[in-house]
C-alpha cells in the first residue's frame, strides 16, 4: 500500500499536541508538530476551558501539518480528557465556553441529583464511580438554566465531539468519551433512558452514540479555505484519551493489566462486559468503554502528580534539578521503610508536597522521610505498592490470574518506577509505548480507512513500529514481605482513623 499520512490532535488537561502518522502496512512512524498550552480560564466565580483559543490551536496544528507534508493529511481525530463539554443551540453557536470539571457549580447539584436516583443504581446501570466532575451532574446543574432560557433544542457534545463538530458539522457522541459521563449504561452501550428520566433530562440534548473508527465527515469548506487546505475526512478514533492510548497497548492475549501512566495512572484491565458488582463499586473501581466495544475496568489512582508537585516545590527552594537527576538520587537512596497511600484525597490538592508526605508519615507512625532522595524513593515505592494493591483487586474482581502489566505513556520513561513495579506485583512488566495516546488515535484512524480490521492487528503493528522495554521482577521474596508491611500500614490507618 501507500503510506497513509494522517493527522492526531491530543488535548490533555495542561496541554495539547497535534502529531503526524505515517503508516506504510507494516509499521507506523509518528512526529510531533504542534504543542500548546491548555490553560483555565476563572471568569467570575466560575472556571472554564477556552474552547476558542484551544480551536485556534487546533487549525494552527492543521496547517503545520499541511505545511510538513506538502499536502492535507488523509484524515484527523482528536482525543481529549473525559466528562467535560459544549452546549450547542439549533444554529450551531456555541452557548460560552465549556466548563472545566474542576468548577464546584456541581458539587451541591450531585447532592440534589443521588435524592432522586441513588448512586447504588447509578452504578449499577452505567459501572462508573459517583464523583461530582462527572457529565451527569455537571448537566443537572445546569438544566434549571437550560428550562428558563427555553432551550429545548440545545445539543450537548463531549470535548472531542465538539471539536469534530466545528470541524465537519456532524454532531454525534462517541462511545469511549460518552461513557465518562455516568449516563451511559454499560451493557447497552447506549444512552440510560431511566437515568435521564429520573433527573429529567431530555435525550434531545445527547446524540447518537457512535463506536471508536467512525467516519463522521469532512472538513467544512470555510476551513478548507481559511487554511489552503482540501477537504480531509474527520473521524472519531477514539475520544477519550484513556482509551486510545488502550487501543495502542502491545499485548498479544488477553492475560495482563495495564496502566496508563503520567500525572494520573489509570490500572485496570479490558473485558468484554462489565462488572457492575457491589464490590467492584466498594473497590472504587470504574467501567469504561474503549476500542471495538471493549470495557475498561479501571481505577484512577494519584500517579506522578505526587513527584510533579515536589519537583515543583522545590524548583522555588532551589536548586531545580530534572526528573532524571531525582530519580539518580533516588535510585541510590537508603532502604526506604516509610509510604503513603497514593490515593489518599489529602495528596489531591497542589501546595507543599514534601510537606504534606512528612506529615502523612508521621501521623501513621512512621520514620519521616527529610531529604529529597527519600522522599522521591517514598513516592515511587508507595506507587508501586498501589499498583500491586490494585492489581489483587482486579484478579479478584475477574477471577483471572494476570501475568503481565503493560505500562504505557509519558510515565514508563521513569524506568526506576517501571522496575519497582515489576519488583513488588512479581510480574513482567512491559513498558511502551510512550506515545501510547497519539498512537491509539492515529491506528483507529487508519482501521477507519480500512488498512486494518480489529484491535489485535493494531497490537501487532505497535509492537513492531515500537519496541517495548521489559522489566523482570527481582528480589521478590523481599519486596513480597515489604507489601505486607505497606498492607498491614493501610489496615492500621483505616483503624485509626489517619
Amino acid at each position: 500500500m501507500k503510506s497513509l499520512h494522517m493527522m492526531a490532535v491530543d488535548f490533555g488537561a495542561s496541554s495539547g499536541r497535534a502529531v503526524t502518522g505515517e503508516f506504510d502496512g507494516e509499521r507506523l512512524s509518528i512526529q510531533e508538530i504542534h504543542r500548546f498550552a491548555n490553560e483555565p480560564v476563572q471568569l467570575g466565580e466560575r472556571l472554564h476551558w477556552d474552547f476558542l483559543k484551544l480551536f485556534h490551536e487546533l487549525k494552527r496544528g492543521i496547517a503545520k501539518a499541511r505545511q510538513q507534508l506538502g499536502r492535507t493529511p488523509a484524515s484527523i481525530a482528536v482525543d481529549t480528557w473525559g466528562v467535560d463539554y459544549g452546549l450547542v443551540d439549533p444554529k450551531g453557536r456555541l452557548i460560552g465556553n465549556p466548563y472545566h470539571y474542576r468548577d464546584l457549580r456541581s458539587e451541591p447539584a450531585m447532592k440534589e441529583a443521588i435524592r432522586l436516583i441513588p448512586e447504588t443504581e447509578l452504578y449499577a446501570r452505567t459501572g462508573i464511580q459517583s464523583s461530582s466532575i462527572n457529565t451527569v451532574y455537571q448537566l443537572f446543574a445546569e438544566e434549571q438554566l437550560r428550562l428558563e432560557q427555553n432551550a429545548g433544542d440545545w445539543r450537548m457534545l463531549f470535548m472531542p465531539d465538539l471539536f469534530h463538530y466545528y470541524l465537519s458539522g456532524v454532531m454525534a457522541n462517541e462511545y469511549t468519551i460518552a461513557s465518562t459521563s455516568g449516563m451511559l449504561d454499560a451493557i447497552k452501550r447506549d444512552w440510560s433512558t431511566a437515568i435521564l428520566d429520573a433527573l429529567s433530562l431530555p435525550q434531545s440534548l445527547l446524540s447518537p452514540v457512535i463506536m471508536p473508527g467512525t467516519r463522521l465527515g469532512a472538513i467544512r469548506p470555510d476551513i478548507c479555505s481559511e487554511l489552503s487546505i482540501e477537504a480531509m475526512p474527520v473521524i472519531a478514533a477514539s475520544g477519550h484519551d484513556t482509551a486510545a492510548a488502550v487501543a495502542s497497548i502491545p499485548a498479544d492475549d488477553g492475560h495482563y493489566a495495564f496502566i496508563s501512566s503520567g500525572t494520573w495512572s489509570l490500572m485496570g484491565i479490558e473485558l468484554d462486559e462489565p462488572v457492575l458488582t457491589e464490590r467492584s463499586k466498594q473497590l472504587f473501581f470504574s467501567n469504561e468503554g474503549g476500542a471495538d466495544g471493549k470495557i475498561r475496568l479501571l481505577k484512577n489512582i494519584m500517579g506522578l502528580w505526587l513527584l510533579q508537585e515536589c519537583r515543583r516545590f522545590w524548583a522555588v527552594e532551589g536548586p531545580d534539578l530534572s526528573f532524571s537527576e531525582l530519580m539518580e538520587m533516588a535510585q541510590n537512596a537508603p532502604k526506604n521503610s516509610s509510604y503513603i497511600d497514593a490515593g489518599d484525597t489529602v495528596f489531591l490538592p497542589p501546595g507543599n508536597m514534601p510537606q504534606r508526605i512528612q506529615e502523612y508519615c508521621r501521623a501513621s507512625g512512621q520514620s519521616v522521610p527529610q531529604t529529597r532522595p527519600e522522599i522521591v524513593r517514598c513516592i515511587l515505592e508507595s506507587l508501586a505498592f498501589k499498583y500491586g494493591q490494585t492489581l489483587n483487586e482486579i484478579e479478584e474482581l475477574t477471577g483471572k490470574r494476570l501475568e503481565r502489566i503493560h505500562m504505557v505513556g509519558g510515565g514508563i520513561q521513569n524506568r526506576l518506577l517501571c522496575q519497582l513495579t515489576a519488583n513488588v506485583t512479581g510480574k513482567t512488566v512491559i513498558a511502551g509505548p510512550v506515545e501510547a495516546t497519539s498512537i491509539g488515535n492515529l491506528m483507529m484512524q487508519a482501521k477507519a480507512h480500512g488498512e486494518v480490521n480489529h484491535l489485535a492487528e493494531i497490537r501487532e503493528i505497535v509492537r513492531r513500529s515500537f519496541p517495548p522495554e521489559i522489566y523482570m521482577p527481582e528480589d521478590v521474596e523481599e519486596w513480597e514481605d515489604r507489601y505486607r508491611r505497606y498492607d498491614q500500614l493501610l489496615v492500621l490507618q483505616k483503624t485509626n482513623g489517619y
